[in-house]
């Protein structure tokens, strides 16, 4: 069983007991929390679509770390010119684990 849940405008593939990667959300460290915005779920090739989003159907998951993202060095130069910019970025995560999926 699957399913795609909208996450803070990303809509990501879903399965039970599995761990991911989201932007940062205003939760702490051990906090459940409940998605209701589910675009599809597969239910042993029982499948149901949304329009836009299916009625009844939710994903819960647990905030298990805040953690940042490995560095992202943006370079821009321009030849001949004597320019050149380095910058740098690191994304703030949040990793969840999806614990049961209703729909």
């Amino acid at each position: 069983m699957y399913a795609v849940v909208n996450i803070q405008g990303d809509q990501i593939k879903v399965e039970k007991d599995q761990k991911i990667y989201v932007n940062r959300l205003d939760a702490k460290e051990g906090d459940k929390l409940n998605f209701d915005q589910v675009v599809l779920v597969d239910n042993g090739g029982k499948i149901a679509v949304g329009t836009p989003t299916v009625k009844g159907a939710s994903v819960s998951a647990k905030v298990i770390q805040h953690l940042k993202d490995d560095k992202v060095t943006v370079f821009k130069k321009k030849r001949r010119k004597g320019y050149q910019k380095s910058n740098g970025h690191r994304q703030y995560l949040s990793q969840i684990q999806i614990e049961a999926i209703k729909g």
